[in-house]
Parts: structure tokens; sequence; C-alpha cells
């Protein structure tokens, strides 16, 4: 286990779908360690969850091969590689993010990342715009949280239950092998005392910026429905505008350091912690704060699953379930497109001005601003990635040096 996981670990690049692919291979075909049904089934439960589907799913088939020792086996080697280079580069980019060279590295990165959204943004709604419900509900999204800034864990509760009114339940009831109740709430227990006694630990002992920063990526961890691109808007929100942790142009390198790493997206918090931890006290709450982000991003990964695994058979025939994660689904294809405009529009315009329309905020930008050199990379990068469908990992380094040409060259 801790060969075939570790390999998976350090393998699992290239987001969820290529990740959930390797894990198929792994344990599904060149191995008999789950069948294609018990693979299926967790995979839709995992789907229902906050936070990365692909590691929850890597979660899962170590606790069915041995328990919660498995699981934390699988879980932890999924993540700890991605982790480990996510915290290199954050060290490194916060000693050197303000070198000029390497300012101008970061804008071919910046390009690189709208389209690493946009195309997202396409993959997901083919997936999830299959009925005009959804569609409205993809359209409703964008207007709320673009206009009308409304916040994204409310979106998604409305989401959730308007698909979850409008799915009719069908078919029979599954049975499954009964759960005692006293041993799930005994696992719900001490999942949450792992989860937010350090929290409560922090806020006893006076570390303000770490207990504020456990408590929002805690809360983070709860809304995660849809992948980080979903959460990445609020995120971004919260981090540049409420915390000033991070400036707009610095989210956009962390998700682009991001994407080259093994491991969820979500690393990308990590990223954000570290930075952040780095100019509030240096090295050593840099350290401190990865730390605490990672343990409350991760922990209620293992809770869901810990206590949920047992009734997968259940949950995989609650056709309401599946509706209410449709809908979600749905709504973030709307949230992704705010991303991809709120990112598109800071990385083509030097300056943005906010105009408020009576309750509605609507971003502007001075079009007199407009980067023309930014836009010509992101063109590039857009028919490598989506025409000619180069690897991100190459394109990456290509609009890097093209940036840094372009540097060179005083343009």
């Amino acid at each position: 286990m801790v060969r075939v996981f570790g390999r998976i670990g350090l393998l699992s690049f290239g987001g969820p779908a290529a990740q959930i692919a390797l894990m198929h291979r792994e344990l599904v075909e060149e191995r008999d360690w789950l069948s294609e049904a018990q693979f299926l089934r967790a995979l839709s439960f995992c789907m229902l969850l906050p936070g990365p589907e692909a590691m929850q799913l890597a979660t899962f088939a170590g606790w069915r091969l041995r328990g919660v020792a498995g699981g934390l086996l699988a879980g932890l080697l999924f993540v700890i590689p991605g982790a480990l280079v996510v915290l290199a580069l954050a060290l490194i980019y916060a000693h050197a993010g303000d070198v000029p060279l390497v300012q101008a590295l970061f804008l071919g990165v910046k390009a690189v990342v709208v389209v690493i959204v946009i195309e997202a943004l396409l993959k997901v709604a083919k997936r999830a715009l299959k009925r005009p419900l959804h569609w409205a509900l993809a359209g409703l999204s964008f207007v709320g949280i673009f206009l009308f800034d409304l916040p994204f864990p409310l979106i998604i509760l409305l989401a959730g239950i308007v698909g979850f009114l409008s799915t009719k339940p069908q078919g029979e009831a599954v049975s499954v092998a009964r759960v005692p109740v006293r041993e799930t709430m005994r696992t719900v227990v001490v999942w949450l005392a792992v989860w937010l006694v350090p929290l409560l630990v922090l806020a006893l002992t006076g570390g303000e910026f770490l207990t504020t920063l456990g408590l929002f990526f805690s809360k983070l961890a709860v809304v995660t429905f849809g992948g980080a691109y979903a959460v990445l808007a609020y995120m971004t929100q919260a981090v540049v505008g409420d915390f000033g942790w991070l400036s707009t142009p610095e989210m956009m390198d962390a998700l682009g350091l991001a994407e080259t790493t093994p491991g969820p997206l979500i690393l990308v918090t990590e990223f954000v912690a570290v930075i952040a931890g780095f100019r509030e006290g240096g090295l050593g709450l840099a350290l401190l704060a990865g730390f605490v982000t990672l343990w409350v991003t991760f922990a209620p990964c293992f809770l869901w699953i810990f206590a949920g695994a047992p009734y997968i058979d259940w949950l995989s025939g609650q056709p309401r379930l599946s509706g209410a994660l449709q809908a979600i689904t749905a709504a973030v294809v709307g949230v992704i497109l705010n991303l991809s405009l709120w990112f598109a529009l800071h990385v083509f315009f030097g300056t943005l001005d906010t105009v408020r329309l009576g309750p509605m905020t609507v971003l502007v930008p001075e079009w007199r601003s407009f980067q023309i050199w930014p836009a010509a990379l992101a063109v590039g990068a857009g028919y490598l990635l989506l025409v000619r469908h180069v690897g991100l990992v190459k394109v990456l380094g290509l609009a890097g040096l093209a940036a840094l040409g372009l540097h060179m060259l005083s343009l």
C-alpha cells in the first residue's frame, strides 16, 4: 500500500480527472483492490462531499483495504508530496517574488492561468449543463456573485436546495448492512476533535493570526464543492480584500504554481498561508501557517470519509442527493465564469474601477490601460492548450520564457 499510494501521490499531476484515472488503473485494472462497481460508487459519494474528491477517493480506497489506518496512509500519501513541493515553491516566492526578472516570469504564468480557468470552465460546463434548470442556475449564480457580490457559501446552499427539491424520488430503497449509530457518532466526535481542538488551543494561547487563518480555511474546507476553481474567487476576495494577505496578481501566481505540482489543486491554500505567515512573522510563522492550513483543509476530508464510507451503498441510491449535487455543479459553472472574467480583467488591464449601480457592484476596466503583451501571451497559451493540447507544464515554461524575453527587450 505504501508503494502503490506513494506512487499515486507522486504522479498525481493534471487535476482530478487525471488523478482519478490514475487511481482506476492502479486500484481496479492492475490490482483487484476495488471492483469497478465499488470504485464508481465511491467516486459518486466523494463528488457529493466538499473538498478534493480525488484525495477522498484515495482515502476511501485505503479505508476499504485496511480500515482507518489504511485510509490515513492513502490520504496522507496523496497530499504530502505535493504539499512539500508547494512549501518549497512558496518559500522561494516569498524571498524572490519582488525581483524584476521573477515578476516578468510570472507575467507569463498569469497569462496561462487565465486560459487554465477558461479550460476548467469549458470542462465543467460540458459535464454540468444538461437541463434548462442547470443553465438557469449557472446564469443566476454568475449574476449573483459578479454583480451582487453574494457569498459563495450562500450560492452553493441555495443551488443544493433547488436541486434537492426539484428531483423526484424514484426506485426502490437500497438495502445496506446496518451500521451502529453509536459507532458513527463516535467517529464524528473523534474527527471533529482532531479538526477543531488545535484551533481551540491556538485561540486560547493567543495565536491570533494562526487562529484567524485556521478558522478561515476551515470554513473554506466546508464549502469547497466543485473543486478549487469554484472557491478561488471567494478565497481571493477574502485573502485580498478582507485580510490583505496577498494581492490579486499574487493569487494568480499561487494558482499557476499549484497547477504544476502533484496532489490536489486546493494545495493553493497552503501557498497563500505560507506567504501570509512569512510576511506576518518570518520563516517560523510561515511554516506554522502552512501546517495549520494543511491541517484544517484535509482533516475534514478524513471526517467525511470515515463517517460516511459505511453508508456509500445507501447514499448512491438517493436520487435527490444526486440532484442536489448536479445543481451545485451547475451553479459552480457560473462561479468559475466569474473567476475567469475576474482574472482576465486583472491581467489584461492596468487599471480597474469599481462602479456601484444601486445594489449592484460592477468592475469596469479603464480601456486606455489595456496591456497588449499579456493578452498576446494568453492568446498563444490558449492556442497551445485548447487547440494543440500541449502539456500544461510545457506551456507554463514557454509563456514564462516569452515573458522574460519581452522584459529583456524592455517591452
